[in-house]
């Protein structure tokens, strides 16, 4: 896979870069795949349902609101994704179980670590545009995440 610096030489009319504020947490470095977007705030009902299902390499954005209270992402739920093929998962938000999400393979970014587990009361959407780091994401844009930042792309980067 190109590095993300390198689609946005080539592809600098395709792509837009999220603003930097992402840290890498999962066992993958590198990933991309097409998008599927969440947005939910301290209720991760919604990541919890889709990890259970076929992933097909594709990546899912969850826009948790920034929240620095919960974490929308643990060990369990990224073992879940991995184990059904998801290629990676953006939260704008926590994640928590930093140590067990390393060692899994799976490309986690989010914004910081927070131990405190969300609610489930069945709070969110899937497939709507979601908007944070200076870019909105759409269910079938193609996402690009490695060390060097997070781009999005309306069509497939080669």
């Amino acid at each position: 896979m190109k590095s993300t610096p390198d689609l946005c030489d080539q592809y600098p009319e395709l792509v837009q870069a999220v603003e930097p504020m992402f840290s890498n947490f999962g066992g993958r470095e590198s990933f991309g795949g097409q998008v599927i977007t969440v947005k939910c705030f301290e209720d991760n009902s919604r990541v919890k349902e889709l990890v259970a299902t076929p992933g097909n390499n594709r990546v899912m954005v969850v826009d948790a609101g920034g929240s620095m209270r919960r974490a929308c992402l643990g060990d369990m739920l990224a073992e879940a994704a991995s184990a059904n093929g998801w290629s990676g998962i953006i939260i704008y938000g926590c994640i928590r179980d930093v140590d067990e999400i390393m060692a899994t393979d799976i490309g986690v970014q989010a914004l910081g670590v927070h131990p405190m587990k969300t609610d489930k009361k069945g709070i969110g959407e899937i497939d709507i545009a979601v908007t944070f780091g200076g870019v909105t994401f759409n269910s079938g844009d193609y996402l690009h995440a490695d060390n060097n930042g997070i781009i999005v792309s309306p069509e497939k980067l080669s």
